[in-house]
């Protein structure tokens, strides 16, 4: 967790190899250095280059698990909505606690922190691409029609139709650009997570001999608008267990919803070893809440067993209407706050480094109206679900039962760590950037 105060070991610890690759902004705080070697260390970076990005086809299985019977299929447990083809949009609110929006939380102004390098990447990816993938890439902004708002039309469930361009369809040079899309909006971290999700779809589609259904290449790339450093505009990256929403607006961005999760979490073939996913979370979350006192417990915990799936945020769910429940972080002391917010920081940083920071800030200034809730047991084997509250910042994590994927490797019907699920939202009409969207098209209808 970032601790705005330079540290003298900065330029040293920047020279470190393990941080190749890394955000500068993030060796000025040496908590922020030790996090992402922690990171660096669990997490191995060999093969995350464009080279790895660009394997995309069946690899040989060579884990321990085997699958015992064919996945079912169909929608996926737990996914919170949009299982299918079918799904139709309300009219956009945005997650509140009782379907009003508070107001005046959001604002235009310049963080200071530049978006070239991703209108950039953005630019170049799309002149990568044929007049007719761009054509099926390019969608408006602020459709007259909400209900073809391509960045609300999206699901984590791995049959659902998608738009855009697959990544299975790209060219190594269209490839190579859309990595660098995702790298320029994206944490070393992010980018990690990311491609090891795509990596385990791909494995375990082997492994259970439905790669026409679970593959590496099996995500899209959408552009919503024309890629601006003043303009509003956007890029989605979504697939099964990975959906990336990117609104840019200035110098200002807002990366939600964003979903990131896989089942199994941990898995392994000859190409890329063992990749285990979520861990690190895990542990946090573990931390967390076990510095609470009993009496805070009491109030934190909801519910001390833990029998199905309890996201309640997820794909077609914009406008859901979430209640507070759990503790006030403001009730902890400080070292439980710090670790609070640790564990915040791990889901917040796949965001770029001075992106990540600026939206860290914006939620540790409503901690005192931020909740935090958890189901399931507390100990080291927990099987659990946890979910953090404010005006400004939402985000759920749950362990599943099984989907498609654990079905085929026969799981018992049961919540595991074997399949993750999680979703960060801004609540309050942000997501995609929709507050800041309708402040800006407001400002230009008074100007023109």
């Amino acid at each position: 967790m970032p601790h705005h105060h330079d540290h003298p070991a900065a330029q040293t610890a920047q020279q470190d190899p393990i941080f190749d690759g890394v955000d500068p902004a993030l060796f000025q705080t040496q908590s922020g250095r030790d996090l992402v070697r922690r990171h660096f260390l669990r997490y191995s970076m060999a093969g995350a280059g464009a080279a790895a990005f660009a394997v995309m086809g069946a690899t040989a299985a060579n884990a321990a698990d085997t699958p015992t019977a064919p996945p079912t299929g169909g929608t996926d447990p737990g996914a919170g909505g949009g299982g299918g083809t079918t799904e139709t949009l309300d009219e956009f609110v945005g997650l509140t606690t009782d379907g009003t929006v508070v107001t005046d939380l959001y604002s235009i102004h310049s963080t200071g922190v530049s978006t070239a390098p991703v209108v950039a990447a953005a630019a170049a990816f799309l002149s990568s691409l044929t007049d007719a993938q761009r054509t099926a890439t390019v969608f408006e902004i602020d459709p007259t029609d909400y209900t073809t708002d391509q960045f609300r039309l999206w699901s984590n469930i791995h049959s659902y139709t998608r738009q855009g361009v697959e990544v299975s369809t790209l060219t190594a040079a269209q490839l190579l650009a859309g990595r660098e899309l995702l790298a320029a909006g994206l944490s070393a971290r992010g980018l990690t997570l990311s491609e090891n999700i795509r990596r385990v779809n791909g494995i375990a589609g082997v492994q259970l001999n439905q790669t026409d259904q679970f593959y590496e290449g099996r995500y899209n790339f959408t552009i919503m608008g024309t890629p601006s450093e003043t303009d509003p505009w956007g890029w989605q990256f979504e697939g099964h267990h990975q959906v990336i929403n990117y609104f840019v607006l200035g110098d200002q961005v807002v990366m939600t919803p964003t979903f990131w999760g896989s089942e199994p979490t941990t898995i392994a073939n000859e190409t890329y070893g063992t990749i285990t996913l979520f861990d690190e979370e895990i542990e946090a979350a573990l931390a967390a809440v076990n510095s609470l006192t009993t009496a805070q417990q009491a109030t934190a915990v909801i519910s001390a067993t833990k029998t199905g799936d309890d996201n309640v945020a997820e794909a077609f769910k914009d406008n859901v209407e979430v209640p507070y429940v759990g503790i006030l972080l403001s009730d902890l002391t400080t070292a439980q706050q710090d670790l609070m917010l640790e564990l915040i920081w791990l889901f917040v940083y796949t965001q770029k480094g001075d992106h990540a920071e600026i939206r860290f800030d914006e939620i540790k200034q409503y901690l005192t109206q931020t909740y935090f809730a958890w189901k399931g047991p507390t100990d080291v084997d927990a099987v659990f679900w946890f979910r953090f509250q404010s005006p400004v910042f939402y985000l759920e994590f749950d362990c599943e039962t099984p989907g498609p994927v654990g079905q085929g490797y026969g799981d018992a019907q049961v919540p595991s760590r074997k399949h993750i699920h999680s979703i960060m939202r801004t609540p309050n009409g942000n997501d995609y950037g929709k507050a800041l969207l309708a402040l800006h098209l407001a400002t230009a209808a008074h100007h023109n």
